[in-house]
């Protein structure tokens, strides 16, 4: 009974621990072709994991239509350079668990998202864990991000005001967007007052985000610019096509105080960065 009573306990003590993971309780788990979806939550904050330490994406329970991880809220800085996405479309290749799908439906009643998401499964939980609504100005479609942009290029040509691109995997990256054709037909269905963003991971020294800032500069005509995430390694690409004006920095500081008190987000520190880590392109978008 004692040896009974004993392996009992093992095994509760193996389920308790196994409801435990990077640091927080794992509320939800499974498997698709690709591998690991997670959900972990940890003091009020729920956020998605690919089966790896890195959070895909992160919402903060008590706030759900907030930018919570810095990266997304870094790559809301277009904010600064476009006024409102009313009536306007928007195009956002790469899900995650939907903050940023969600906090542009929020903040612009008018406005239509549509995403590409890779990952049927990666939709099933932004619905069932991260409260992606079913609304009728939101439109998700299960494909592979430089698939959808070759198909549409023509039917949506000069559609999107803004293009948000955050398409990793557990390894970085996804490979598939990597080439100068997937960001030549991304700026074909940009308006020609449009803004491409984009989250790119690994730094400037990676020859990853060395290529790639020379394909967005060689399409964007050098009107670009780039802003780190504090304390982390990403970096987000600001590429602007050819009708939108050059701004002012008095203007972007004016701009920049209001956004703050309209979102919560340190924009006036993200603009001083722009500003700091572009000398060389600046006069390009900024005077």
């Amino acid at each position: 009974m004692k040896n009974e009573s004993r392996t009992k306990k093992i095994q509760n003590l193996f389920s308790q621990l196994a409801l435990y993971k990077y640091d927080g309780v794992l509320i939800h788990q499974e498997h698709d072709n690709e591998g690991a979806i997670e959900v972990v939550e940890v003091d009020g904050v729920r956020s998605l994991h690919f089966g790896t330490v890195p959070r895909q994406s992160s919402m903060l329970i008590s706030d759900p239509n907030r930018l919570y991880l810095e990266y997304a809220r870094t790559m809301s800085s277009w904010l600064l350079f476009k006024e409102t996405l009313n009536h306007q479309e928007a195009l956002l290749i790469g899900l995650g668990g939907g903050s940023i799908a969600k906090h542009l439906l929020y903040q612009f009643p008018d406005c239509k998202v549509n995403v590409v998401e890779y990952r049927k499964s990666v939709l099933k939980v932004a619905r069932t864990h991260f409260g992606l609504p079913i609304d009728s100005r939101l439109n998700v479609v299960i494909d592979d991000g430089a698939n959808y942009v070759k198909k549409n290029r023509e039917k949506d040509a000069k559609r999107y005001s803004i293009i948000a691109i955050d398409a990793f995997d557990h390894e970085g990256m996804a490979e598939a967007i990597c080439n100068i054709d997937f960001f030549t037909h991304c700026q074909t269905l940009l308006k020609p007052d449009g803004i491409l963003t984009i989250n790119l991971w690994g730094g400037v020294h990676r020859p990853q985000f060395q290529q790639i800032a020379l394909w967005l500069g060689k399409l964007f005509n050098w009107k670009l610019l780039f802003v780190p995430v504090k304390g982390r390694g990403n970096i987000i690409g600001l590429a602007f096509n050819p009708k939108t004006p050059v701004y002012s920095i008095k203007d972007l500081r004016t701009r920049a105080i209001v956004l703050e008190h309209l979102h919560q987000i340190d924009y006036t520190y993200y603009l001083k960065d722009l500003v700091k880590h572009n000398a060389s392109v600046l006069k390009n978008v900024i005077y």
